[in-house]
């Protein structure tokens, strides 16, 4: 392949991967509506639906190219393969079809593009690409919180929270999460542009800390915490098992401090013991859950209006949340016992191989798959990105899975069995 190809198509990973993250288009075709504005009128993101069936297109093109490849991944990803099967199967019970059928198709495509990431380039490679966007992601948040405050800045309930060119404070708080952790990752593995990197890293955290969501410093904190624990593994076995015990010391006092301060704490941030409400949400959804408990209410065929089986959740906490804020939850509703059990017997059988990664790899790269794998568990307590479509988290869930899987066939073959 010449290079010009070469540099085109890493061009187009970019540029979709930033469209993935959810900027800026969004927080534009909204006019800088804010949380609390009271919008009556639903923006048209039909511009946005169109770009990301050019980016399954596209996917699906480069794939058929590398089909070999391809079909030998997706027989090693088994628990994300059943569960996008199940996803359009549900459309037998659906209480929602034509909404389960154009999801699933979406999941579907983001999926997609996942394995074209992890089939295409090597962790590393993936990992410069990440650094590439969320730099771009960086530069134009701050350009359009100094220059363009109206889309840069929140209004109504969260007055001057910084979002960047995202349509939420949150959204940005979560997204430089991820950029910490990739431009950590970058900058102890290349020996070039060493202050760029450590740059990246600061302004990552720089921003978070003006987003002010408190759940994205949580998680930071704890994906930092993971990151020197992880580290320890690495050591020497008559050093990691002392470093670990006091690891889990330290761990268990700071449980033990929080729980007998979390009203001060949480009243502190502005939050409450009801964790903005979720605490109310949870058993509304739970009654709903055990209603259809075994297969669930169809992809996606849960949250939607009054006119579906949402409006009960509703009329009982006197608000309207678009989903359980919490992964599993949304996952339970949409697919049952049986997708989430799919789903938790996936997850353990990646982290275990992740954590196998790190003691057998001495580069800050392989790092990676067991902290997103972490990232991604610790999201989902309070928010729902779990099997959730045209979102950059699922596509870099379904990245990580699949490239394990790729890089485990080539140790294979280096007859480095450890991951049998």
């Amino acid at each position: 392949m010449s290079k010009r190809l070469i540099l085109i198509e890493k061009i187009f990973t970019v540029v979709s991967l930033l469209h993935y993250t959810g900027g800026p288009l969004a927080v534009i075709l909204s006019g800088g509506a804010s949380e609390g504005n009271n919008l009556v009128a639903t923006p048209d993101y039909a511009l946005i639906q169109f770009l990301f069936f050019i980016n399954f297109s596209i996917s699906f093109f480069l794939l058929v190219l590398r089909w070999k490849k391809t079909i030998k991944s997706l027989t090693q990803g088994k628990h994300i393969t059943v569960l996008l099967g199940l996803c359009f199967v549900s459309l037998l019970w659906s209480a929602a079809p034509t909404v389960t059928l154009v999801r699933s198709v979406a999941i579907l495509g983001t999926s997609l593009f996942g394995i074209y990431l992890a089939t295409r380039y090597s962790l590393k490679e993936q990992l410069q690409l990440l650094a590439w966007t969320f730099g771009i992601v960086i530069v134009f948040s701050i350009i359009f919180i100094v220059f363009l405050p109206r889309y840069g800045l929140m209004s109504g309930l969260h007055t001057g929270k910084w979002r960047g060119i995202f349509a939420h404070k949150n959204v940005l708080g979560n997204l430089m999460v991820l950029s910490s952790m990739v431009f950590l990752l970058v900058a102890l593995n290349e020996r070039k542009y060493k202050i760029l990197l450590w740059g990246g890293f600061a302004s990552s955290t720089v921003i978070l800390l003006q987003t002010k969501s408190s759940s994205s410093l949580i998680i930071f904190f704890i994906i930092m915490s993971v990151f020197l624990t992880i580290r320890s593994i690495r050591m020497p076995y008559v050093l990691t098992i002392p470093t670990l015990l006091l690891l889990a010391l330290i761990g268990q006092i700071l449980y033990l401090w929080l729980a007998d301060n979390t009203t001060y704490l949480l009243s502190s941030i502005g939050k409450d013991t009801t964790l903005t409400g979720r605490v109310d949400l949870w058993p509304a959804v739970l009654d709903k859950i055990w209603q259809r408990p075994w297969l669930g209410y169809g992809y996606s065929g849960f949250w939607g209006g009054w006119d579906r089986e949402s409006a009960y959740v509703w009329r009982v906490t006197g608000w309207t949340p678009p989903n359980s804020h919490n992964g599993f939850l949304d996952l339970w509703l949409d697919l049952g016992i049986l997708g989430l059990l799919i789903y938790l017997l996936g997850f353990l059988a990646s982290f275990l191989k992740s954590l196998v990664w790190v003691r057998i790899s001495r580069t800050s790269i392989s790092l990676w798959p067991v902290m997103y794998i972490i990232y991604f568990w610790l999201s989902n307590q309070t928010e729902t990105t779990l099997l959730k479509q045209n979102e950059i988290y699922w596509l870099l869930y379904v990245t990580v899975i699949f490239s394990m899987a790729v890089s485990s066939n080539r140790l294979e073959r280096n007859n480095l069995n450890y991951f049998k």
